[in-house]
């Protein structure tokens, strides 16, 4: 299907990967809403904009920007000049500019409202950055890098050359995907080990840089780690693994509350909360997204139709909890 979708719904769903499209779902019953060919290259990140009127794609040396609600099937903004795969995106909250953050060593700021797409701002690292989040401060990115460091680039500092706060907690292992919760006194990491490590996160108002104190470092998954993500309550973090599941944990004692498996199921690249923190969406290498329920552990719904791996995907859920 072709045609526009309703961003003004309480839920959208989108998912990508390596079959070159992005599909969007009606997510209480599978229904595949529309399909868009994205030929460039396979899609790294997928992000709704805060009006939920466009949808962000970054792949290979490109971000691409398609329109939500029409039936438009070509971008309507196109943001290159990056060497090398674009690996995350995101939009300040009041969709004033987005970040992109990728294997360049990069991530650059792009204010939406210039007349020329052109990036503002940049900070370079010193080696490919795996993922970036925006602090909900909004003044503040952390970037995790392939060589296992964790950056802090403070947006209020106009030295953006600076290399910002730093730490590395396994010396030996990349950053895969940084969390932080909604109430944004934690911090989570998962690295390529499988190793999922927690910070307490705190604002000093002397620095106005965010402090970082360890909490925790969990065992997480015997394989490969891929993302993290905390609930919207702030009461669990999801993980996704190259051990073909997702794992929900309790951020009261860090203990383990659920697997999410399923025969069949291979790497899961991606995975979002809803909003009332219940359900989670995951994102797989067979070629399905799946609708699982956090309480019992079942599938609820498969959003089948890639016909490649799917390793991202776009979730807003506005519904009333």
């Amino acid at each position: 299907m072709t045609g526009g979708v309703d961003s003004s719904a309480d839920v959208l769903l989108a998912t990508s990967g390596y079959d070159h499209t992005i599909r969007f779902w009606q997510a209480h019953s599978g229904i595949s809403l529309r399909t868009l060919q994205h030929p460039d290259s396979q899609v790294n990140c997928l992000a709704f904009s805060p009006d939920r009127a466009v949808i962000a794609a970054a792949g290979h040396q490109h971000v691409r920007m398609y329109d939500v609600n029409s039936n438009n099937p070509n971008p309507v903004v196109n943001y290159d000049g990056m060497s090398k795969n674009v690996m995350e995106c995101g939009f300040q909250v009041d969709g004033n500019w987005m970040w992109t953050a990728g294997e360049d060593k990069t991530v650059k700021i792009w204010d939406l409202r210039a007349p020329r797409v052109a990036f503002q701002r940049m900070y370079t690292a010193e080696s490919p950055v795996n993922c970036a989040i925006l602090h909900p401060n909004q003044s503040e990115i952390i970037l995790g890098d392939a060589n296992g460091a964790i950056h802090i680039w403070d947006l209020r500092n106009d030295d953006d050359a600076a290399l910002g706060n730093q730490l590395k907690p396994d010396h030996d292992a990349s950053i895969q995907c940084l969390a932080i919760n909604q109430d944004a006194n934690y911090l989570s990491s998962i690295n390529n080990k499988g190793d999922v490590y927690v910070w307490s996160l705190t604002q000093s108002s002397q620095e106005h840089v965010a402090t970082l104190t360890p909490k925790n470092k969990i065992r997480a998954h015997s394989k490969y780690g891929l993302k993290c993500r905390f609930s919207p309550d702030s009461c669990l973090l999801a993980t996704t693994s190259a051990d073909c599941s997702v794992k929900i944990w309790n951020t009261a004692d860090w203990s383990l509350r659920q697997t999410l498996a399923i025969d069949g199921q291979r790497w899961v690249w991606d995975a979002q909360f809803s909003a009332d923190s219940n359900y989670v969406v995951s994102a797989s290498s067979e070629g399905n997204a799946r609708l699982w329920s956090v309480d019992d552990g079942d599938v609820r719904r498969t959003y089948s139709g890639h016909q490649k791996a799917v390793v991202c995907l776009a979730f807003h859920d506005n519904s009333p909890n």
